[in-house]
């Protein structure tokens, strides 16, 4: 079992084995496998506790910024509200703390209603639903077992879905081709949808059971008619089949050469291979190993995984010799079975991928202009807009919007863990009748560190390590709004810590501390010592009370965070609270810097107005005089090194906010391939960065070239020279990036957007 492994990072969990249709095309129970047979009918919750983990953990072993969970069974609804509420915030309070977790579900969609549609977006699940078209084409094969059909069912549901409240978990559809429908019919009836994206999938089939073949390549002629429709009417959906097809498109599990990416999990524990791999023979999938006893990258190590991570190698040698290799990548490795070669042959369907690929390549005329009135997707709205380099005011209120949602469900998941039950009644108040005072303690950058800090102790340790973080929330929260309460509130390390007001030590310090709101101020008992905090700063100072020191900027309010222990987030050292004289010269610094960017560029000063909350100290370090550093999880917040220059600290402001915006759409989209982690060389670093890294480099490179231009207008010292520099590193990280194939295609069109306004720039500034 020793030796190295990939990673993996998208996870099916099969949470209910069993299904209320009888499809008679199902390869779970119609196809050579019938290991479904002996598994229990739903996945217990020790089961789903011990997956939760095993992915957790693989995710922090490898550094992985994101994992994908899809639900899948059987119908995975039928285990109702209360049971998915459940898998989610389990799957939720394990993986959320060392990853970003992007959860899906597959459902055929019968029992879709309205409570589940609000589960499904509290939850940020993003829901496929099975539909293979208009209803003689859906009906062919999806109905239930008495005969009846599912179309009206289906179709429901997916209006469900396309209301605005829900439309946030619209996946998209998936759908099994057969070439007895009418592919015309089919494509407008999936059009009618209006799906995010179309999954078409030929149906499953082996060399030993070959697919259902009335001419020499009817697969290929159905869907080129179909594709030729889709281009003509300039792609209104996503066909996710003929984007991976095109050269360069990036490939999935069924076409290219990226290596196998997938793991599954039975409703019994067992680590199985992609469950496709049932429709060979029976066992087919199986690998012998459990969540219970064997870890993810023990599963990564089975031979039958690890076959499917080696590219072209892992081909036959027809496949090796073929010109078009590289997009189809051999076909789906479960049509490749035949009795006595195994996989080591051509997919079944290899002659209907050659004609398609050929349909493919030969009609690709660009899609026409938008049409008058069309509006952009949101997905496209944001990144384009974000790609000039700034981003409007609109979009920083998007991306806060969004990483506010993550932080109440960190909050949800500490609540659901082992969180204070009058603590949280509190919290609940205040979100029904002061939401702006939560919001602006929840907004706090360090709140969801904190968050993060007690999900992953409570995960590693029964009792938690960390300080259960609502009570600390609950009375802030009460504080702004002025909603009298009295909470315990735990101490750590001899003190009590209210975000964004401030820590105070105790001189008789147990595990907790209560505290009680007052009007102005707050109440203090620990031990024998009673103590009052008045919050206005014309009060004298009350002892061992530190107040996290605000600085005056245009536009607002900035906090000097030096105090708050989890801003310590960094993976550098940050400075002990400052002494009154340096806080202050800090604050004058970050002020005159502020002037300077809306001085500078305008554009990236109102991004910084519309978001940058709080300023972290970083120490001083002589081999460095000049750091600063973002985090992921402290959307917010930047960290500098305390520098009297303005001009100097203008750039590095701008520069660690450009990080801070594209990690908060990062959280959101994926604009690199999942598994794309092949380094790439740039110049402004010696050694190959990964290209989450070189994006992130771009991004922040673009702005600073935008500022030196700016100064160099205005014939600023040196300003040319550093333009010049940042522009070169920009452009050739921008092409490094584009050549790498390594870009989805929301991230392709970023990127080209930031080309775009980087030669703006040379033309703006020329």
């Amino acid at each position: 079992m020793g030796g190295p492994c990939r990673r993996i990072s998208q996870f099916v969990l099969k949470v209910h084995s069993r299904c209320d249709l009888s499809c008679d095309h199902c390869y779970v129970y119609q196809h050579a496998d019938q290991t479904w047979r002996g598994r229990p009918v739903r996945m217990p919750p020790a089961t789903v506790r011990a997956a939760a983990q095993r992915i957790a953990e693989h995710a922090r072993e490898h550094g992985l910024p994101v994992v994908h969970v899809v639900l899948h069974g059987g119908e995975p609804l039928l285990l109702g509200a209360a049971g998915l509420r459940e898998v989610l915030a389990e799957l939720r309070a394990a993986i959320t703390p060392s990853t970003r977790l992007d959860l899906r579900m597959q459902t055929n969609g019968v029992l879709l209603d309205e409570e589940l549609c609000r589960l499904f977006v509290d939850h940020e699940v993003q829901v496929g639903v099975s539909f293979d078209g208009d209803r003689a084409a859906n009906d062919r094969h999806r109905i239930f077992a008495h005969g009846g059909s599912s179309h009206d069912h289906v179709r429901r549901a997916l209006a469900l879905l396309r209301q605005p409240e829900h439309r946030a978990s619209y996946a998209g559809i998936l759908c099994t081709i057969d070439v007895r429908n009418d592919p015309d019919r089919v494509y407008e009836a999936l059009l009618a949808e209006s799906p995010p994206r179309v999954d078409l999938l030929l149906p499953h089939a082996t060399w030993d059971h070959p697919p259902l073949r009335p001419g020499p390549t009817p697969y290929a002629d159905w869907l080129g008619r179909l594709h030729r429709r889709w281009v003509d009417d300039g792609r209104p959906m996503s066909i996710r089949l003929f984007e991976a097809l095109r050269p360069g498109g990036g490939g999935t599990e069924a076409f290219g050469l990226a290596p196998a990416d997938v793991l599954v999990i039975e409703a019994d524990g067992s680590w199985e291979q992609v469950d496709s791999l049932k429709t060979a023979y029976h066992g087919a999938a199986g690998t012998g190993f459990d969540v219970f006893g064997h870890s993810v990258d023990d599963v990564a190590r089975h031979p039958g995984v690890a076959v499917r991570q080696e590219g072209m190698a892992g081909l036959c040698a027809t496949c090796r010799a073929c010109p078009v290799v590289d997009q189809c990548g051999g076909g789906l490795y479960a049509h490749r079975w035949r009795t006595g070669s195994g996989f080591d042959n051509p997919s079944v369907y290899c002659a209907d991928l050659l004609r398609l690929i050929d349909t493919v390549n030969a009609y690709p005329p660009p899609a026409p202009p938008a049409p008058s009135g069309w509006v952009a997707p949101p997905v496209v709205e944001l990144l384009d807009d974000l790609a000039t380099g700034h981003g409007s005011t609109q979009t920083l209120t998007r991306l806060a919007d969004d990483q506010f949602a993550r932080v109440r469900v960190l909050l949800t998941a500490c609540r659901d863990e082992v969180g204070s039950a009058a603590a949280w009644e509190v919290l609940a108040h205040l979100d029904q009748e002061a939401p702006e005072a939560l919001r602006a303690i929840l907004e706090h950058p360090f709140v969801r560190p904190w968050l993060v800090h007690r999900l992953v102790s409570s995960a590693r340790f029964n009792e938690g390590e960390a300080a259960d973080p609502l009570p600390a929330l609950a009375v802030t929260a009460a504080l702004r709004a002025g909603l009298s309460t009295t909470l315990n509130v735990p101490v750590r390390a001899n003190a009590i810590m209210l975000p964004t007001l401030g820590s105070l030590a105790l001189p008789d310090p147990g595990k907790s501390a209560e505290v009680s709101v007052l009007p102005g101020g707050f109440r203090v008992r620990a031990g024998s010592a009673e103590q009052t905090v008045l919050l206005d700063p014309m009060a004298p100072p009350s002892a061992g009370w530190r107040p996290t020191r605000g600085v005056p900027v245009p536009g607002g309010r900035l906090l000097l965070e030096d105090c708050d222990p989890y801003r310590d987030c960094y993976g550098q050292r940050v400075a002990p609270r400052l002494e009154t004289p340096a806080a202050q010269a800090l604050g004058r610094t970050l002020a005159e810097a502020w002037r300077v960017v809306h001085r500078d560029v305008p554009a990236h000063a109102a991004a910084l107005d519309g978001g940058l909350r709080a300023v972290v100290p970083l120490a001083p370090d002589p081999a460095r005089p000049l750091r600063s550093a973002t985090a992921r999880q402290a959307f917010g917040a930047v960290a500098v090194t305390p520098d009297p220059d303005p001009e100097a600290m203008a750039v590095l402001l701008v520069h660690e906010w450009q990080h801070a915006k594209l990690g908060a759409v990062l959280d959101q989209y994926d604009l690199v391939q999942p598994g794309q982690g092949t380094p790439i060389r740039v110049p402004w670093r010696p050694d190959p960065r990964p290209p989450e890294g070189v994006l992130q480099g771009v991004y922040a490179h673009l702005a600073v070239t935008q500022v030196w231009r700016a100064r160099a207008a205005t014939d600023h010292a040196d300003a040319s020279a550093h333009a010049a520099r940042y522009l070169a590193w920009t452009r050739d990280g921008v092409d490094a990036l584009l050549a790498s194939r390594s870009l989805t295609e929301a991230g392709e069109r970023f990127v080209g957007q930031l080309r775009h306004a980087l030669e703006e720039t040379c033309v703006g500034s020329g």
